[in-house]
């Protein structure tokens, strides 16, 4: 099996694009294009998406912005992101921190959902709790005895352990992901699952999601 050049990957908090400083811009478009019609309904709609600074000509930005767009992913170029406050989480060592992600005014208006991500950059680790209106990411592991509540989509890059719940508001459309889910309990809208007593490890991401009144779990290629 070929390996993959093109990687979006967690970076300062957000997502990166990333591939081999001489990757032809074609071959760029190409094999981003299989990534992102693999992934479909992977990635949290409206997800901010970096790519590198002074690498793309106007034209070639453009062609991305627009295959991003229509995977319902916003593409910007990197650029340095200010501090911003962190406020602890309640519970726990306070080793855990939230921050809404900034929101550019170019993106304000084309992707209000982004407004609503919240990005988890550490671990939660047990007794700490989260709850949004939107969708959320985190950049660690979800402990047992942690707990997510989102009205929309939750992805954990890391293991989940803990209980998680997406579309807590009645979206029996979000979907959980996870790189190991293994949660104490996952539910999505008004939908209930609890890992199996021995999960299988296929070795990939996997995603649960609504399908047939069930909450069914696939992997995935992350």
């Amino acid at each position: 099996m070929t390996e993959e050049k093109i990687k979006i990957k967690g970076e300062n908090g957000g997502l990166m694009l990333a591939f081999p400083a001489d990757m032809a811009f074609s071959e760029i478009v190409e094999e981003l294009s299989d990534k992102l019609d693999a992934g479909s309904g992977f990635f949290l709609r409206g997800t901010l998406v970096r790519v590198p600074r002074d690498r793309f000509s106007k034209e070639e930005l453009d062609e991305l912005q627009e295959l991003f767009r229509t995977h319902g992913l916003i593409c910007r170029l990197a650029k340095p992101v200010p501090a911003v406050p962190l406020t602890p989480l309640p519970g726990g060592d306070g080793t855990a921190e939230a921050r809404s992600v900034p929101v550019p005014q170019e993106v304000q208006e084309d992707a209000p959902e982004l407004q609503r991500m919240l990005v988890i950059d550490k671990t939660l680790r047990g007794g700490q709790a989260i709850e949004t209106e939107g969708s959320v990411i985190v950049f660690g592991n979800v402990n047992p005895g942690a707990q997510i509540t989102a009205g929309g989509s939750v992805d954990i890059r890391g293991t989940c352990r803990g209980v998680v719940h997406a579309g807590a508001a009645g979206d029996s459309t979000a979907f959980i992901i996870a790189d190991h889910l293994m949660p104490t309990q996952i539910r999505i809208a008004n939908y209930v699952a609890r890992s199996p007593d021995e999960p299988e490890d296929s070795g990939k991401a996997e995603r649960a999601y609504v399908k047939d009144g069930q909450i069914v779990i696939e992997p995935i290629e992350r």
